[in-house]
């Protein structure tokens, strides 16, 4: 147990792990962006557009939390989606407390109550937390917050706007609140365990998601191939390969004379370039790998299955 000592008051460091739980497209990963104050994780209004559990810590003097961003509960239509749901309900057997995240502007649909009821065996305690309040009158939120809150029961519940940071706050302060007493498992200034490697396959796949149509961004994958700084310079090459599973995705990637393609590779360097601190060369090329969203061993090979 760590015990913070601030003059002669010895205060109890407390730590512990939140999970972000919800339908798709939601805000689950506004909000872990928000809460720590740095990207972590990519944003799209698309559903379905993050794959992975993705860590981001927030670390104080008194407490630490571990905020766990997941994949939106759906209905899986191929072995990928499968897998990503599968990563949500995992994550909320593992978690110290759960946020049960809604959007505000919407009564509950079959979505919020399957969930409900999936939460319902969950032993940890659970926030609910209507997000984009911002976008619906008071009186209507009032309305809606009483017909979620009938779905379960709530340690707490909260109406935030992740994108303008309202309430956020107040919602930290009750989540440190409900943690154990604990280590700092993670060191200062560190705000997410993701690798590099993780970090930039997804920024490309973000840029990627922005600028296609269609179900292109559902049926593409990054994978970094090679990361590394060369030699008696701070140039930081990266070589990716982009997959889709249809040829006829290739010439919509690439676009034009190239132009989707070079586009993508301008928006995501210039963001890694920040986010690294170093200039950057970054190669693309597109493969195609047929029906890689129902293949196990693909799924495995590209990150997305343990």
């Amino acid at each position: 147990m760590k015990i913070i000592a601030i003059g002669k008051v010895h205060y109890m460091h407390r730590s512990g792990f939140v999970a972000l739980i919800g339908r798709p497209n939601v805000g689950k990963s506004t909000l872990l962006n928000a809460l720590v104050n740095e990207k972590v994780a990519i944003i799209s209004e698309r559903p379905q557009t993050t794959r992975n559990q993705i860590r981001a810590v927030l670390t104080r003097p008194e407490d630490q939390v571990i905020f766990i961003d997941t994949p939106g509960l759906h209905k899986p239509k191929h072995r990928l989606g499968s897998v990503m749901v599968q990563k949500a309900l995992n994550t909320m057997q593992e978690v110290d407390l759960i946020y049960f995240m809604v959007e505000a502007q919407h009564a509950p649909g079959l979505g919020d109550k399957y969930i409900s009821e999936i939460l319902k065996a969950v032993e940890s305690p659970i926030f609910l937390v209507l997000n984009k309040s911002d976008l619906i009158a008071p009186e209507k939120l009032d309305r809606y917050r009483d017909l979620y809150l009938k779905l379960g029961c709530y340690a707490g519940c909260f109406n935030i706007s992740a994108r303008y940071n309202q309430n956020l706050s107040t919602l930290i302060e009750r989540t440190v609140s409900h943690l154990p007493e604990g280590p700092q498992y993670y060191p200062p200034g560190m705000i997410t365990d993701q690798p590099e490697r993780f970090i930039a396959s997804e920024i490309i796949r973000e840029k990627l998601i922005a600028l296609t149509r269609q179900e292109i961004p559902f049926s593409v994958a990054v994978v970094i191939q090679e990361m590394k700084t060369r030699e008696k310079s701070d140039l930081l090459d990266i070589w990716a390969e982009i997959y889709v599973e249809r040829k006829s995705q290739v010439g919509i990637i690439v676009g034009k004379g190239g132009g989707l393609l070079k586009e993508t590779g301008i928006k995501a360097r210039k963001e890694l370039e920040v986010l690294f601190g170093q200039p950057i060369f970054l190669d693309l090329r597109v493969k195609v790998k047929q029906k890689w969203r129902n293949r196990e061993e693909e799924l495995r090979r590209l990150g997305y299955s343990d």
